[in-house]
């Protein structure tokens, strides 16, 4: 039977490269700011909130806007863009999809910039509620490792990764007895952000399938 969990922290983000940098942006991005601006009030967006990066190498200026609110921001690059969310959950995933889609849409019209490869990355910490988080991860610990000492052991991490996916587990730094889980996915150009949510769910599906634990709703 399946180890029940919550989840008490977790985090979404999705970060998009542009085909080719936007110089313009290093010097003149008025119009697109106050378009991403203006999209943005129907989550309370508030002009303390924007957050302009002038420092620094060129990829790392821009301007970022926090929606406070719904723990959500975007940073506005010239070379690529990013929306992150925290505490988020499937049940908020469709006020999640059309923050984000508002925000993208807005900076194609405003400025032309053509949407590259998405890379999205989803992160929880699950407490389990009879176990230990290393009884959850120890199934995953190598056999040379266990016979490596006598003393058991006391922490461990796994990362995997593929061409357009990656996985990791290690003990959360966050909550005590709680394993971190970070799914990474690479997602081609042109995907709607629906194929891409239904995609993440079924990999969150999965990673709980073989960690053997399953988020306890009640």
């Amino acid at each position: 039977m399946p180890e029940l969990v919550t989840i008490p922290s977790s985090f979404f983000e999705l970060s998009v490269d542009y085909d080719r940098p936007v110089l313009k942006l290093l010097l003149d991005r008025g119009l697109i700011v106050q378009g991403i601006f203006d999209a943005l009030k129907p989550w309370n967006a508030s002009i303390d909130d924007i957050e302009p990066h002038n420092d620094g190498k060129h990829s790392e200026q821009g301007v970022t806007f926090r929606i406070p609110a719904k723990r959500a921001s975007f940073f506005l690059g010239i070379a690529s863009c990013r929306f992150s969310r925290e505490d988020v959950d499937w049940a908020a995933a469709d006020e999640t999809i059309t923050m984000m889609d508002t925000i993208m849409l807005t900076l194609s019209s405003l400025s032309g910039i053509v949407m590259g490869t998405k890379k999205s990355t989803v992160g929880m910490h699950l407490q389990p509620r009879t176990k230990t988080y290393l009884e959850i991860l120890n199934p995953f610990l190598a056999a040379q490792w266990v016979s490596f000492e006598t003393a058991p052991v006391r922490t461990m991490a796994v990362i995997a990764r593929w061409e357009k996916r990656g996985v990791t587990l290690d003990g959360s730094a966050l909550l005590a007895n709680a394993v971190f889980a970070k799914l990474e996915r690479e997602f081609e150009i042109g995907g709607t952000s629906l194929d891409m949510a239904s995609q993440l769910r079924v990999d969150q599906e999965e990673l709980f399938r073989v960690l053997g634990v399953e988020e306890d709703r009640g």
